[in-house]
């Protein structure tokens, strides 16, 4: 029973005699074997490439395509942040010069109220003057 114990996980290979088994597998790289296996196991890992090399290629071409997209935004923002600074000023300028008019402004409401305050007196005078002419003339006719 010691003998099993102490033979556990030793395996006899054909050229080397007993060696350590590492795996359930009897392949030794030297041996020889089936080559349409090898050539089926080359395909395989060169397939693999293939596509572990296309993956990170499409990963790198969306990087290169955010960062692209990163630098015609940030572009775009800066021209838009230098129009609403523009924008801002004339603002500024326009509330300036507005505030210049006001007293102007102010000074033509009054006028206006005068002036609509005058052609309601000069449509009192012309009814006025029309009854006055009405009474004359009805005076005259006696």
């Amino acid at each position: 029973m010691m003998a099993e114990d102490s033979d556990q996980g030793v395996t006899d290979s054909p050229k080397k005699g007993p060696t350590l088994s590492t795996s359930t597998s009897s392949f030794e790289a030297l041996d020889p074997h089936d080559p349409n296996l090898s050539r089926l196991a080359t395909l395989m890992f060169q397939k693999t490439g293939d596509y572990l090399w296309g993956e990170l290629t499409t990963t790198q071409e969306d990087y290169r395509l955010l960062e692209a997209m990163n630098r015609v935004t940030i572009t775009k923002y800066s021209d838009m942040k230098q129009i609403s600074s523009n924008v801002g000023k004339t603002l500024l300028e326009l509330n300036e010069k507005y505030a210049s008019l006001q007293p102007y402004l102010d000074q033509i409401d009054q006028i206006e109220e005068s002036v609509m305050k005058l052609e309601q007196a000069a449509y009192k005078l012309d009814a006025y003057s029309k009854r006055l002419e009405a009474k004359f003339k009805h005076l005259e006719k006696r």
